[in-house]
């Protein structure tokens, strides 16, 4: 063929220079083009344009897959409607394995009202533990109020310590 940009999509095309052949494959190249676009979820999809019903499908699957996968990574492209109950079931434990690791690393997006009263409490245990080490080491950020009257005894006092 004589006429690469009408093939493959790119650049300009003119039809009116095609043979009559060449314009059947052109039409050809665009229809399995739009359908690929269509399966692979890109923005030049038109639905319409799908000829077969396993194109249609594969398309609507592939929809699926897409929005499944978004919805188990916490990604903004997820619509929790389209999926199945099994899909939404694991999608919440996903969802609350990522709370709770944002939880544990201390996250501006915890949810601390998601979490079980388990988990909050060994969170709460786990930071009281922290703070107390930081306290006694001096380093990193300590609250000595959230210390007990024994912790805070086992603290030195730092003005007291020779610089």
């Amino acid at each position: 063929m004589q006429h690469p940009d009408c093939n493959d999509g790119g650049g300009s095309c003119d039809s009116s220079k095609l043979t009559q052949a060449e314009a059947g494959v052109v039409r050809a190249a665009r229809h399995q083009r739009n359908a690929a676009d269509c399966r692979d979820g890109m923005g030049l999809c038109d639905p319409s344009q799908l000829t077969t019903q396993a194109q249609a499908k594969d398309a609507e699957f592939a929809e699926h897959q897409r929005n499944a996968t978004n919805c188990r990574n916490g990604w903004n492209d997820c619509n929790h409607s389209k999926l199945t109950v099994l899909e939404a079931r694991d999608v919440k434990v996903e969802e609350h394995q990522r709370n709770l690791s944002d939880c544990k690393a201390g996250r501006e997006t915890c949810k601390y009202a998601q979490l079980t009263g388990t988990e909050a409490a060994a969170l709460a245990n786990a930071e009281h533990t922290r703070n107390y080490q930081a306290c006694l080491k001096g380093t990193g950020y300590c609250d000595r109020s959230r210390l007990t009257p024994a912790e805070s005894k086992a603290i030195p006092d730092i003005s007291s310590v020779p610089r």
